[in-house]
């Protein structure tokens, strides 16, 4: 197995890292969804795809309950996005005040009044925009985004975003069962 194939086809591995480690999964899953929300440079790991492959492991695995998998990975991604806000409103002057040719004073305007006419929508929004959902919470902080805002915000969107998915993979690996059962007799 491939280091790279694993870590951008992580779902694909899910089942047998279940069988392997057992309840330690639950941990697995938190640091994964945590690391994707609240470090930039994670914008690679699964996010949508994980949350769809879980909760379809969860209409067949005994030990993943699917409410138990819905706040563990909920406080995980709210905790994700607090972390990537609060390293956007630290080092975000540092970052973006520095004079590049790849960061332009004039787009960090635009984005400053952005979060302030947008940013709770952006936030929200963001969880289902794999790109952006690493960089929303930085862009926010960085712009100085009313914190109440985006602490609303932030955790509408975690719930929202992991109720959601992980929800449709169960019922969708639920279906599988039934037809399979269905076409089985």
């Amino acid at each position: 197995m491939n280091s790279l194939d694993f870590l951008f086809n992580f779902e694909h591995f899910l089942p047998i890292l279940v069988q392997e480690y057992g309840l330690w999964i639950y941990a697995i899953l938190f640091l994964i969804i945590f690391s994707e929300t609240a470090f930039v440079f994670m914008f690679f790991l699964p996010g949508d795809s994980l949350l769809l492959a879980v909760g379809a492991l969860c209409s067949v695995v005994e030990i993943m309950h699917l409410g138990y998998m819905i706040i563990l990975l909920f406080f995980a991604a709210a905790l994700g996005y607090m972390v990537n806000f609060h390293i956007g409103r630290h080092f975000g002057d540092r970052i973006f005040n520095t004079e590049s040719r790849f960061i332009k004073q004039e787009y960090l305007q635009k984005t400053n009044v952005f979060f302030l006419k947008h940013g709770g929508k952006t936030i929200l929004l963001a969880r289902f925009i794999p790109f952006a959902r690493s960089f929303a919470p930085l862009a926010a902080g960085s712009s100085n985004m009313n914190y109440t805002h985006f602490v609303l915000y932030n955790i509408l969107g975690a719930l929202l975003w992991i109720s959601v998915l992980v929800t449709a993979g169960y019922l969708f690996g639920h279906a599988i069962i039934q037809v399979s059962d269905f076409v089985d007799s």
